[in-house]
């Protein structure tokens, strides 16, 4: 069994393995092929790799040689030496690329992608969503920090006092949660609005106001994600949302649907309420963004408020990131792989079976078909 690492586009930090994640591998019995400066971004260079039992190889070489070829960014099909019967395992957004999707299978490409993997309790340990958003909460609210103008704790000083600033987080799944236990540690007042009800009780534990609006549509089976909700339920949550929203200093949006533009919750008429110095950090940039004035890897000046749009906050800490989607990625391979070190896809398994995008030449996701 070889298994290839790839380094990733020029605008991503991180990398599937680092080579203490190697070194578990090699210790196995299985050949692992990195391709050159793979992981030069996220601390770790080539020796480190070598060190670990790995090869540096050239791309066309990892792709040609790999029976596994690791890439957290999907890869073009048409790349040369990606030919048939490889296994691709990565985050590939397939409900967006359905046309890449399309094309692996032509190429008669088996595709596992992460981001698809059923959240259940036996798949936290390679749930890549999770890992990464803990890191992009946790950054969201440093940079919404560097970037105000004022205080987040309270002052008393001789000088005078200083109100701590008001933090509205929009959406408390991991991200949001996470973005909550920071901003309190760094002395803010949090109120955090979701859909989910039944998020309310972690809200509360981790110290912050949960907003609440009644008629929220069911989620429970939406996998943590957040679901459609009906004109009514949307109408008093932009309502309630905009009460918030005119007392807020800092605002951090979350809110995403797989397959789906990002749904508006800050809208034009809230962000002309927000007062001069404000400050947005809007982690759904990439699929739309929170509000209507977001640009995905932009920031933007609307009005005297700062709007950042930055739905990739995990690669600005790469070494942990890396870290952190190594071993959720060393926990899937184990699914895998038996302990011979030989390929073993059993379709018996939810989780294999939840992540394969492709296999033998069609697009096999049910939510793909």
């Amino acid at each position: 069994m070889t298994i290839g690492v790839l380094k990733e586009p020029a605008f991503e930090t991180r990398v599937s393995l680092l080579a203490e994640a190697v070194s578990t591998l090699t210790k196995k019995g299985i050949t692992v092929l990195v391709e050159s400066d793979a992981g030069a971004k996220s601390s770790c260079n080539n020796a480190d790799y070598e060190a670990a039992g790995a090869q540096i190889k050239a791309r066309n070489e990892v792709l040609k040689n790999a029976d596994i070829v690791l890439s957290i960014h999907s890869l073009d099909a048409s790349e040369s030496a990606l030919n048939e019967k490889k296994i691709l395992i990565g985050v590939f957004q397939p409900l967006s690329n359905k046309p890449l999707m399309e094309s692996y299978a032509a190429n008669n490409i088996t595709s596992f992608s992460m981001d698809m993997l059923p959240r259940t309790t036996r798949a936290q340990a390679m749930d890549v969503l999770s890992s990464q958003a803990n890191i992009a909460g946790y950054k969201a609210v440093l940079t919404a920090a560097t970037s105000y103008s004022r205080y987040f704790p309270m002052f008393m000083t001789a000088a005078g006092s200083i109100a701590p600033a008001k933090v509205l987080i929009l959406g408390a799944g991991v991200a949001g949660l996470q973005a909550i236990a920071t901003a309190k540690r760094l002395g803010a007042v949090v109120e955090v609005f979701d859909t989910r009800p039944a998020v309310k009780e972690e809200v509360m534990s981790l110290g912050a106001k949960f907003v609440e609006v009644e008629g929220a549509a069911d989620a429970s089976k939406a996998g943590g994600y957040a679901v459609e909700q009906t004109d009514d339920y949307k109408q008093k949550q932009q309502q309630r949302i905009a009460e918030s929203i005119a007392k807020s200093d800092i605002i951090i949006t979350t809110a995403q649907i797989p397959g789906k533009k990002a749904p508006i919750l800050v809208t034009e008429e809230m962000l002309n309420t927000m007062r001069n110095g404000s400050v947005i950090i809007d982690l759904a940039a990439a699929t739309g963004g929170n509000t209507p004035a977001t640009k995905n890897n932009e920031t933007v000046n609307y009005k005297g408020i700062t709007i950042i749009g930055n739905s990739n906050l995990q690669a600005t800490m790469p070494s942990d990131a890396s870290k952190l989607f190594g071993k959720n990625i060393l926990n899937f391979l184990q699914l895998i792989i038996d302990k011979e070190g030989n390929l073993n896809l059993n379709w018996e398994d939810e989780l294999v079976k939840g992540s394969c995008i492709t296999h033998e030449g069609k697009i096999v996701h049910e939510r793909m078909n």
